[in-house]
């Protein structure tokens, strides 16, 4: 596990071992550098590779609760006090995005006890492990006035803070603020467009679909800096932009399914129009899909291409039924792996394991007298204790052992405390996993393939690439939504080329989920 992803996990430790200062500056009132629209450059960061590592039972209880906030389910209909109490066990775990949409639903008054202030704090808590999306989440309460005064100058420099740590949703807030040009009557003049497509681009490529919207406005028609129309759009200009639009359909952009459903189906300008032609039965399929992102924002479209391909490719037939349109474009998911009894499945609390987990040591120690938070512990090695892990939650207690001192003497005491994070118990299976609903089961694919990126596609259909579970990008590469759809004999995807994802295609392998696709004809 990389280094860094574990720096602010043992800061937090500290603040939570010992009690913070009185004059400690609250981070919601941390001084930030005022947003500044005219930088020179920008540099890409990750935000995935920044946050700690996610606990695999923490992530399932998380699912679990989005699951039941389905737009399927009538909000009246849903168990709020369950959604609530199962974030906040994944949050106590430390799951930084069970963490903020705790701060959610504290916001939107799901639990009684907790309010606005109480949503701050945990924004502030995560905003100490040093998540990027916690700044972004502050400048938004700035902007809003959720539990601080309002405040759009402090909404502004968080919003930076958050970018430049490279949160996407501050990057494609940014990117398109930085887009006013000549060509926006009264806009403040923030034209910065290489830095806005440098920004927006660096959020797409971690796999936030609403940049490409904006970016295709940039792509079509070149611009001076300043924003100012710099040319006419061409055959290769207007290529990118359609392009750029259907990847935004992929990895779900409402707008740019809308966009599209226009342009194939009835463009405002035929002499400017982004398609080739007109062609009413694309319009109508990117219609449903804009509708179902509209209805469900959390829908993904990977296998976009096998139901709807950008010409000169050919339309598949199709029955006009929207949700055969809508399960043949979505991700797909081999059947999870019966999980085979461990020592820890069988063992009772506090030792107990479901049996569909491994532990992993983490590196992470802790000398506090107690947890500092909820997790699975263990004594560190070379201390002579031999204490399997068991969980502890927040604030309980760590027992004293009998251990030997330097001298050789055996003392009675405390000792050094490692975390151990839970992880899938399916021997490095590649079995994509999302929310109930958003995936298409499958029978596993025989026999078992895996290619180089570099290789040409030996068997058409279904591919999901992954890198190495300790790699600092696999949070948004071993992910279904990065599935596609390719036919024998074409190249796979390059991470740089088609994600715009610094990331060396040698490092990515490729595995086949499924050969065909629903029948939509």
């Amino acid at each position: 596990m990389h280094r860094n992803q574990y720096a602010s996990l043992i800061f937090l430790c500290c603040l939570l071992a010992c009690k913070m200062p009185d004059d400690k500056v609250l981070p919601r009132k941390q001084s930030l550098p005022l947003f500044n629209p005219h930088v020179a450059d920008f540099i890409c960061e990750t935000e995935a590779s920044k946050v700690p590592p996610i606990d695999a039972q923490a992530e399932d209880w998380f699912r679990e609760a989005r699951a039941m906030e389905d737009p399927e389910i009538f909000v009246e209909d849903r168990d709020y006090k369950k959604i609530v109490d199962l974030t906040r066990q994944a949050a106590e775990r430390l799951h930084w995005k069970a963490m903020l949409n705790l701060a959610s639903l504290y916001v939107e008054g799901r639990d009684p006890m907790h309010g606005e202030e109480e949503a701050v704090q945990l924004v502030e808590k995560a905003m100490l492990l040093g998540i990027p999306a916690a700044y972004d989440r502050m400048g938004t309460y700035y902007a809003n006035g959720t539990g601080v005064a309002g405040d759009s100058t402090r909404a502004y420099a968080f919003w930076q803070k958050a970018a430049l740590m490279g949160n996407p949703q501050a990057l494609g807030y940014l990117g398109e603020k930085l887009t006013a040009g000549k060509d926006y009557p009264g806009a403040e003049m923030w034209g910065n467009i290489p830095v806005a497509i440098k920004m927006m681009e660096c959020a797409l490529g971690q796999g936030y679909g609403p940049p490409a919207y904006d970016l295709s406005y940039l792509y079509v028609v070149l611009r001076t800096p300043d924003g100012t129309s710099d040319g006419e759009r061409t055959a290769e200009t207007k290529e990118r932009a359609l392009q750029v639009l259907h990847t935004g359909v992929r990895l779900g952009c409402e707008k740019c399914a809308n966009k599209l459903t226009i342009e194939f189906g009835d463009p405002f300008d035929l002499a400017n129009m982004l398609v080739p032609y007109i062609d009413k039965a694309r319009a109508e399929r990117y219609g449903v899909l804009g509708r179902e992102l509209g209805f469900n924002p959390n829908a993904r479209f990977p296998n976009l291409d096998k139901v709807l391909p950008l010409p000169p490719a050919d339309l598949p037939p199709w029955n006009g039924d929207r949700d055969t349109l809508l399960h043949a474009a979505k991700g797909v998911s081999p059947p999870p792996a019966i999980p085979q009894p461990s020592a820890a499945s069988l063992s009772t609390e506090p030792y107990f394991l479901a049996a569909d987990y491994a532990l992993r040591p983490t590196s992470l120690h802790s000398d506090a007298p107690s947890a500092p938070f909820s997790a699975y512990w263990q004594p560190a090695t070379g201390q002579g204790v031999t204490e399997p892990a068991r969980l502890f939650h927040k604030g309980e207690a760590f027992p004293h052992f009998s251990v030997l001192d330097a001298d050789g003497r055996s003392r009675y005491g405390p000792v050094t405390w490692e975390q151990c994070l839970t992880i899938r118990h399916n021997h490095g299976a590649v079995e994509p996993r999302a929310a109930r609903g958003l995936l298409r089961e499958v029978a596993r694919p025989e026999p078992w393939l895996s290619c180089a990126c570099g290789q040409a596609c030996p068997v058409s259909g279904v591919w999901q690439p992954r890198v190495a579970a300790d790699h600092p990008l696999q949070a948004i590469v071993n992910q279904y939504w990065r599935q596609t759809w390719l036919t024998q004999g074409a190249p796979f995807p390059r991470p740089r080329r088609d994600w715009l994802l610094d990331l060396p295609g040698d490092e990515v392998t490729w595995h086949w989920m499924d050969m065909s696709l629903p029948d939509i004809g």
